[in-house]
């Protein structure tokens, strides 16, 4: 009995002796990120961050979601969505002026939305130094990119009231006449979106200028690519392309923890 109860009393001992380690290992942690933070280092396990970008073909939304890997590398996971515009395209008025909401874009076929699943890294070129620093980070990331195209309607006057048509079959020659009273408006065509499959590569520069490492705010300006297997249709009398560059700036914001 009494060999029993000394060996369970050293196990519970053990037991305490490992809960006081791990919580001094935690504790030097949060010390050494707090001293950090002191210092203008970028310090933290997790990081969530939402963006606004603007391209020189469209615009952009994104969430990213990053690990910590070393100080200087951080693994990044995205969900991107976009839209990009054929540089063809403009919007016109209607030919009929009392017609409501009658401007439209004159031979545009489809809307082309992404949908981009990536991942890729965050390169810390320069640390804050002191809280009111700017922070200097390298962005790149690679994914599949899945392009969404959406037939484009407009309403035209048939001379037997009006109806809603898109740029295909018999509609053709009317797609195109003068007879446009304009957009048939962003809800028409969703039951008729085409799948294109892709993928993409981003680079870009993202300068954190936030006065806290808990909170993310951050201008990026950047590059990418997006390539598909087959022809993106957009534009009437225009040549389909499968490869779309642009540039972008942006705004980031979020968290850390």
């Amino acid at each position: 009995m009494f060999a029993a109860g000394v060996l369970f009393a050293q196990e519970e001992s053990n037991k305490k002796t490992k809960k006081e380690e791990k919580k001094e290992e935690k504790r030097k942690r949060t010390n050494a990120m707090i001293k950090q933070e002191e210092e203008g280092v970028l310090a933290y396990n997790k990081q969530t961050a939402f963006g606004l970008q603007l391209r020189t073909n469209g615009y952009a939304t994104f969430l990213e979601i990053g690990k910590m890997k070393s100080p200087r590398f951080t693994n990044l996971y995205s969900l991107e969505l976009s839209e990009i515009f054929h540089p063809k395209e403009e919007k016109v008025p209607s030919t009929d002026q009392n017609y409501f909401g009658g401007s439209f874009k004159y031979g545009k076929i489809n809307n082309f939305y992404q949908v981009k699943l990536g991942f890729g890294q965050q390169y810390v070129f320069g640390q804050k130094g002191n809280k009111n620093g700017i922070a200097v980070l390298g962005i790149y990331q690679a994914g599949v990119s899945f392009g969404l195209l959406k037939p484009y309607y407009i309403d035209i006057d048939d001379n037997n009231g009006t109806r809603s048509i898109k740029y295909s079959g018999a509609d053709t020659t009317a797609f195109l006449s003068e007879r446009i009273l304009g957009s048939s408006g962003f809800s028409k065509g969703w039951n008729e979106v085409e799948l294109r499959p892709g993928g993409y590569v981003k680079l870009a520069l993202r300068f954190d200028f936030d006065s806290y490492n808990e909170t993310i705010k951050a201008l990026e300006i950047g590059l990418s690519v997006d390539a598909y297997a087959k022809e993106i249709e957009q534009m009437v009398y225009s040549k389909n392309e499968r490869l779309f560059f642009q540039g972008h700036i942006g705004f980031v914001f979020g968290g850390r923890k």
